[in-house]
């Protein structure tokens, strides 16, 4: 079982290998019970952040062995939470009269997320208030109600920076980011306050300094409010190579970037994707790249021995106008301390998973799982997961898919 995340709150300042289809996926999950994270957005320090137990690492049994005892951890990256009203239509019929109850949505998936020391979602949409009105596309704010439910799945923290951040406004925003601190999950790439946008996200994981920065492409033609652009975070490659810098700086020993970028409904990395990675991953202060935006699944690649997942598809949606807009993956990487303050990803997972619709109540599924089963589920399952390990493995990734 995992070590449970417990979130405490200090703030930095600014500016933060796979082989067959479903047999291949090794890697662990699980760990106890997580704490809640405290901000105050009003009065934020100069450091925010979020820590993470797990056990204590037994001490050696011969005092002459080496003090230094290598940290590991793992982290898991999903596709876009993209709430559409058919989910929150069955968030309804799951709350049996009780209110909307997203937890059944992704119980499927709870074992993957909960055992893993760190789990990073992708809040793609704004919250509306709990009672609504609440709207889907093209203009979103989306019932709160699902925040819990992130958090009981397993999650620890989301980045929130997409092109819809604006889609609600600055009230949108706050009511996204008080949302996430009530429910005790961290979360990096849009703010309240200048202040608030001028700290960086830290995690301590596993006693592993972690540092999370989220980055969008543009804001759907919205413009930030003059003089407020600290609003929502674009994708400029000197900001953030400064952010991580600056990260690494105030004591991040691993930093992870989460970007929404690439072409919709696209597998293949853009050349700009493919740019960007290869000026992030250049830098020692950039560890990891998580991507979202396509709706669809993109490849993973190495790039002088760091990681970029450049698209994690959608985890949750209705997009049914296309086989591969039910797939989506979580990608699981094992960080390994290969010298006191320095580490490395050891292990590059794949766990595909698939978007359930219309044969029964919504749900998000592991392919692993649902193959198992018999009848067209099953089918559709194995489908998804072949064309998933194919895109992963497109770019010559030597990913663990399973």
């Amino acid at each position: 079982m995992k070590p449970r995340l417990r979130h405490e709150a200090f703030v930095l300042s600014t500016i933060i290998g796979v082989a067959s289809l479903f047999s291949t996926l090794a890697v662990a999950h699980p760990a106890p019970p997580r704490a809640a994270a405290s901000s105050t957005p009003s009065a934020v320090p100069p450091t925010i952040g979020t820590t993470l137990t797990r056990p204590a690492v037994a001490a050696p049994a011969n005092p002459a062995e080496s003090a230094w005892q290598p940290r590991r951890f793992t982290v898991v990256g999903t596709g876009d939470v993209l709430l559409h009203q058919g989910l929150w239509a069955q968030a309804r019929s799951d709350g049996h009269g009780h209110g909307l109850d997203f937890r059944p949505l992704f119980a499927g998936i709870k074992p993957v997320i909960a055992g893993a020391d760190l789990a990073v979602c992708h809040l793609e949409t704004p919250l509306g208030r709990p009672g609504g009105p609440f709207t889907g596309f093209p203009v979103f704010q989306v019932p709160p109600q699902v925040v819990p439910a992130l958090k009981d799945a397993g999650f620890d923290t989301c980045s929130t920076a997409s092109n819809h951040s604006l889609d609600a406004g600055l009230d949108g925003i706050r009511r996204t980011l008080d949302a996430l601190d009530a429910a005790g999950l961290a979360h990096a790439g849009t703010a309240r306050t200048a202040k608030e946008h001028s700290a960086t996200t830290m995690l301590t994981v596993a006693g592993v300094r972690v540092a999370q920065l989220s980055y969008a492409f543009g804001f759907n033609g919205i413009t930030r409010p003059k003089g407020k652009e600290w609003a929502a975070n674009l994708i400029k490659p000197a900001v953030i190579l400064a952010d991580a810098r600056t990260a690494k700086q105030r004591g991040a020993e691993v930093v992870i970037v989460s970007l929404h970028w690439g072409t919709e409904y696209q597998h293949a990395a853009t050349a700009q994707q493919a740019s960007i990675a290869r000026t992030l991953l250049a830098s020692p202060d950039i560890d990891l790249i998580l991507g979202h935006h396509a709706h669809v699944v993109q490849p993973f690649e190495q790039i002088g021995g760091e990681w970029v997942a450049y698209g994690h598809g959608n985890l949750v949606s209705t997009q049914s106008f296309s086989a591969d807009t039910h797939d989506g993956v979580i990608s699981r990487f094992t960080f390994a301390e290969t010298e006191p303050g320095r580490f490395r990803i050891v292990t590059a997972e794949a766990l595909p998973v698939y978007m359930r619709l219309g044969s029964g109540p919504s749900r998000v599924l592991l392919v692993s799982s649902c193959v198992r089963g018999k009848g067209p589920l099953a089918v559709e399952c194995a489908a998804s997961g072949r064309r998933t390990a194919k895109v992963i493995r497109s770019r010559g990734a030597a990913v663990t898919v399973t």
